[in-house]
């Protein structure tokens, strides 16, 4: 960790940098720092949104296990346009993963960093480092996750920690693809060089470290597409995903299902832990946006520039968010009825946020993956799309959002209720 040194404050910054006081970067999560509390102007929706202009996108967004604040689903809403734009840019935040840095990267156009989550009853406030951190003194946030929510750790095979000693609050990331507990070594059919994916252990990398933890933030999901084997009971071959032995011989589950049962045992396994009493805030799968065919059949966001008008159906997008959500749901019941903790699962969150992502689909990078000059970002004269990344997310860009929502549900779980802001 390297100590960094600003007005009136003295960090260790995690992938950091700040804009007035402070930035911190948080692949997909960003903790940042601007009192600007101006709100969008409102005109005319014809207007153009380069006039400094709110426009919006309307969207019919429900969630089954949505949490609220006070009384508002924070899920239900459209994106508007918003010309005070992001608290930092690509260039004040020199730890941005290159592959996300599309302004850097050549992208031509800025506008998709400009759009921000508006419910539909209620105010969702920009995000606020120092509320933020006031909220989170002397407590303990992780992020556990796969490559849509934390980069692959570098210089650290388990974790990163980043310590605000303003306010003793640490940050730690760390990596865990699947969530659950993964070993190499052969099982019955199933080859070394074969992922095995044990659906009813958690990751036990992370786990052992949940006593110190007051928040953890999980997401996963995409992993689930890769080779692997799905495993039950120690050594009991369930299903595997772009590897099954027998083809005569049906899967008892596939990658979709195994991702539901995956996300029933982590939050269970953190529900049913003796010792850990804190906030879980599970984040729903994140939509790609490979539109026309999947990412190595031509599927293509290239071009795109402005949030989608109409949601398009993403079939697998909506399969892993619905197994994901009951098996939330599930792990919810059960945390109920067990009363574990004393908490009767009022400290599981679902952080829904498919069916608002899935009109975004022009926040990625796209062909802008990297700062090679001669790189292609046009279709060519067959017709098909340059190389390109659909599922990861610029920064700045749509996900800042997850900065806002993260910051509200904490919100609703550890402020004073008569120290509202």
């Amino acid at each position: 960790m390297v100590p960094m040194k600003f007005p009136s404050i003295s960090i260790l910054v995690p992938s950091a940098i700040f804009i007035s006081v402070t930035l911190y970067s948080f692949h997909g999560y960003l903790l940042s720092s601007d009192d600007n509390n101006t709100k969008p102007l409102i005109l005319p929706e014809d207007a153009n949104p380069r006039d400094s202009v709110r426009k919006e996108y309307p969207g019919n967004l429900t969630s089954p296990s949505s949490p609220s604040s006070g009384g508002c689903d924070l899920y239900r809403g459209r994106w508007v346009y918003d010309p005070v734009g992001p608290l930092y840019t690509n260039s004040s935040c020199p730890v941005i993963t290159q592959t996300q840095n599309c302004q850097d990267n050549g992208r031509p156009d800025k506008d998709y960093e400009n759009w921000r989550w508006k419910p539909d009853h209620c105010d969702l406030p920009r995000f606020d480092p120092w509320k933020f951190l006031h909220l989170m003194r002397g407590k303990t946030l992780a992020f556990v996750g796969d490559s849509a929510e934390v980069p692959k750790n570098r210089g650290s095979k388990r974790m990163h920690r980043w310590h605000f000693q303003s306010t003793d609050t640490m940050i730690i990331r760390i990596w865990s693809s699947w969530l659950v507990h993964r070993t190499d070594d052969p099982i019955g059919l199933a080859p070394k060089d074969v992922s095995k994916i044990h659906l009813d252990k958690p990751d036990e990398n992370f786990m052992e470290l949940l006593a110190s933890f007051d928040v953890v933030i999980l997401s996963s999901g995409h992993w689930f597409a890769k080779r692997s084997a799905y495993i039950i009971d120690d050594n009991k071959i369930i299903g595997g995903q772009l590897w099954w032995p027998n083809k005569t011989q049906k899967m008892e589950v596939n990658n979709v299902q195994a991702f539901g049962i995956s996300t029933e045992t982590i939050v269970s396994a953190i529900a049913n832990h003796p010792n850990y009493t804190g906030l879980t805030i599970v984040r729903s799968f994140s939509p790609d946006h490979y539109e026309g065919g999947a990412w190595n059949t031509g599927g293509s966001c290239t071009g795109v520039t402005t949030p989608a008008t109409k949601l398009v159906i993403n079939e697998f997008t909506n399969a892993m968010h619905k197994q994901q959500v009951e098996g939330f749901d599930r792990a919810l019941e059960k945390a109920k009825t067990n009363n574990n903790n004393n908490n009767s699962g009022d400290k599981l969150k679902l952080m829904d946020i498919t069916d608002a992502f899935g009109y975004r689909h022009d926040g990625h990078p796209g062909p802008y993956r990297n700062t090679d000059p001669t790189k292609r970002t046009t279709r060519g004269l067959d017709g098909r799309p340059p190389p390109q990344d659909c599922l990861h997310w610029c920064m700045p860009g749509p996900v800042d959002t997850w900065n806002e929502l993260v910051m509200e549900i904490i919100r609703n779980e550890f402020q004073d209720p008569a120290n509202l802001y």
